[in-house]
């Protein structure tokens, strides 16, 4: 039996309307999965794919949450090899490979890092680095990664680093340590991928349905776009709300830890054809990341600062991360990177564990000290909520959770065979470098991108650029509203795309977007 997903995978306004109305006030399904993040939707397509009937709601949008602010790094687990965690750094790398080679081989691609050998960096610490790079290709072997997949890390000298990052400071430079790690195009596409291929297996994903309370038995839900309040029952319950979990079951702690990015203009950094480590002064197994995006933009980050209080929806970013993101990188830089030429910035808040005991943790520890395992937690009601982990292993995690819920609520489903499901669009190297469609194009769809393409030689508007100077046509806007789920604008520009994420851009593109997507609804299908 083929496990490609079957040709409906499209969400559309459509189809949600219908599968809410058979869902709310309907016959139980076997999973209810509440947050559309990576895990969450991952959990959807692992329940539906083993043959189960599931329902996965949020209250918002597909990869509204953490998912969608990340690093769009797919991580061997190095970091975590460092801090003597093997079992989930061996993880993480199995999880990896699974992406880049089985998965989703259209969305994950290999990285080239540079870390430049500057006066900052002492012999010792670039001995450490270089010793770890290697102990994380073993790490690619024990997962049987293909080196054509990943190459194998080597020392450059000051001219080849320099070529790969001509924006580094010349002086002092002894040359550079050449890595490779896997990288997504784009976090929340990736989500949208799971969805969508859940879909395919017959689940009903359900966006702009918040869960306002969870029994083991199912959930009283709300649709926020009409306010109408019903019922879904459910055979098994799992909480996938990220670091919101907490608020829906009693005796979940979570430590968010927030991650910046700044986002610049590729221009005020020149050419990067690849990714910079910097390390952070002071610091031995810390690192500041710079990923060109291949858009104009690149992002630069992260921080790990721990985050006391209310949980916003969307977190926002403070001027002491943007000063230390600045400062870490203009060590490095030969000309100054200033405040204003950041023209962006994002934080994502890592949904972690709290072990300590209850009332005592230190709130100035560390968050990057916390462990990024994941747990699969069962509350005396049933419910069982999945917390921790990280971006790399969302899979593992949704298939530890469905585990759960198959054991310990009788439901009759073998193993999980997503670890060799492709998704949406997924082919193999060949195949995807033989389609008859722009790179960018490929990369964001995968085999669909010959469909999306399509749809603006058919429309002379749709095959024009949405912005000046941004890849994103208005053939990707039409195909997010009528394939995707995209409801509105917002859906469009900060989730399906990345344009959002610029306030200038979103503010420069928010007209035409406007008039597109309300095009793709009036002919939604």
């Amino acid at each position: 039996m083929s496990l490609r997903p079957a040709p409906d995978a499209s969400l559309s306004a459509d189809r949600r309307s219908r599968e809410l109305t058979d869902t709310v006030g309907g016959p139980a399904v076997d999973v209810l999965v509440v947050g559309l993040g990576a895990t969450g939707a991952g959990a959807a397509l692992d329940a539906a794919a083993r043959g189960l009937s599931v329902a996965a709601v949020d209250a918002h949008d597909l990869a509204f949450g953490t998912s969608r602010w990340s690093s769009k790094l797919i991580h061997g687990g190095l970091r975590y090899l460092a801090a003597g965690q093997f079992d989930v750094a061996h993880e993480s790398a199995v999880e990896r490979g699974a992406l880049m080679e089985r998965t989703a081989p259209h969305l994950v691609r290999a990285q080239p890092f540079v870390l430049p050998l500057t006066p900052l960096v002492s012999r010792g610490q670039a001995a450490l680095a270089w010793a770890g790079f290697h102990a994380g290709d073993a790490l690619r072997l024990a997962a049987r990664t293909a080196r054509a997949t990943l190459p194998q890390p080597r020392r450059l000298s000051a001219v080849e680093t320099r070529r790969l990052a001509p924006a580094l400071r010349a002086d002092g430079l002894r040359g550079g340590l050449l890595s490779w790690d896997g990288r997504l195009v784009d976090d929340a596409r990736l989500v949208t991928a799971l969805a969508r291929t859940a879909a395919a297996h017959g689940a009903r994903v359900l966006t702009r349905v918040r869960a306002l309370e969870l029994t083991g038995s199912g959930a009283r839900v709300r649709d926020e776009l009409t306010g109408e309040e019903g019922e879904i029952r459910a055979r098994a319950v799992i909480n996938a709300s990220g670091v919101w979990a907490g608020g829906l079951v009693d005796g979940i702690r979570i430590r968010p830890s927030r991650g910046t990015h700044l986002i610049l203009r590729e221009q005020d950094l020149g050419p990067l054809p690849a990714g910079l480590h910097i390390p952070v002064p002071g610091e031995t197994n810390r690192f500041v990341l710079v990923l060109p995006q291949g858009d104009g933009r690149v992002y630069v980050g992260l921080t790990d600062e721990p985050v006391e209080g209310d949980i916003p929806d969307v977190p926002e970013v403070p001027e002491t991360d943007i000063g230390f993101l600045l400062d870490v990188l203009g060590s490095v830089l030969n000309l100054p990177v200033r405040r204003a030429d950041v023209v962006g910035a994002f934080a994502g808040l890592r949904p972690l564990l709290d072990t300590s005991p209850e009332g005592h943790h230190d709130s100035a520890a560390r968050t990057s000290d916390i462990s990024r395992r994941h747990a699969v937690l069962t509350s005396s009601e049933g419910v069982i909520t999945v917390v921790g982990g990280k971006l790399t292993t969302y899979r593992r995690m949704a298939e530890d959770a469905v585990d759960a819920a198959v054991a310990g609520r009788g439901l009759g489903a073998g193993p999980s065979p997503t670890a060799h499901l492709p998704l949406v669009g997924a082919a193999s190297r060949e195949a995807l470098d033989a389609l008859r469609a722009p790179r960018h194009l490929v990369r964001r769809y995968g085999t669909e991108a010959p469909a999306v393409l399509a749809l603006g030689r058919g429309d002379a508007r749709l095959g024009e650029r949405v912005l000046p100077g941004h890849p994103v046509t208005g053939a990707e806007l039409v195909w997010a509203v009528r394939h995707e789920g995209a409801l509105d604008e917002a859906d469009v520009l900060d989730r399906r795309t990345r344009i959002g994420v610029v306030p200038a851009d979103r503010a420069a593109a928010l007209e035409a977007v406007r008039n597109l997507v309300g095009e793709g609804l009036a002919r939604r299908g």
